[in-house]
């Protein structure tokens, strides 16, 4: 089948030193969105569902010097293994492989991310409309360290691990 969605949430904070004064700076969320292609094997009330997934997160740091807005895409491979609870509900978790394809902050030359294959996980809930239309809404945090350095400022960088709750919309062929 295809899926969609929005996605609300998060990346981790962006770290600078000035003058050997280390500050954090959380971020704020801002709204992205995600489109796959997904399959499912039932085993029962059990279910493995594999996805393959475009992802473009948002994010907003405010700090001193300004605003600036954080973007990063990825592909994503969650492996959702699901329990059928009553009816048209279901629950479900798994691993999340995640491969980074590109991070830009507003006006600061970033780097390469140290690491373009994390981990993470996903945790969530869904309804069946009908047999063919479903609704989901889930949670992601990204395991993996995996940080974005500042180009030509030494010790500064952003945290690139998601931490967002994602609501899709899928259809089954």
């Amino acid at each position: 089948g295809i899926k969609g969605g929005l996605n609300f949430g998060a990346s981790g904070d962006l770290s600078e030193t000035v003058s050997n004064d280390i500050s954090d700076i959380s971020s704020d969320s801002k709204v992205g969105f995600h489109l796959g292609v997904f399959g499912k094997m039932d085993f029962g009330t059990l279910y493995f569902r594999p996805e393959l997934v475009y992802t473009k997160l948002n994010a907003e740091y405010d700090y001193e010097a300004g605003t600036s807005d954080f973007e990063m895409s990825k592909l994503d491979m969650p492996l959702l293994v699901g329990l059928n609870i009553l009816g048209p509900l279901h629950i479900f978790a798994g691993p999340s492989l995640q491969y980074v394809l590109d991070t830009d902050l507003e006006d600061i030359e970033l780097e390469d991310v140290k690491n373009d294959f994390t981990v993470g996980f996903n945790i969530g809930a869904g309804v069946n409309l009908s047999d063919q239309l479903g609704v989901d809404l889930r949670y992601e945090r990204g395991f993996s360290d995996n940080e974005a350095e500042f180009a030509n400022i030494s010790e500064s960088r952003v945290d690139t691990r998601p931490s967002q709750l994602i609501l899709g919309l899928s259809y089954k062929f």
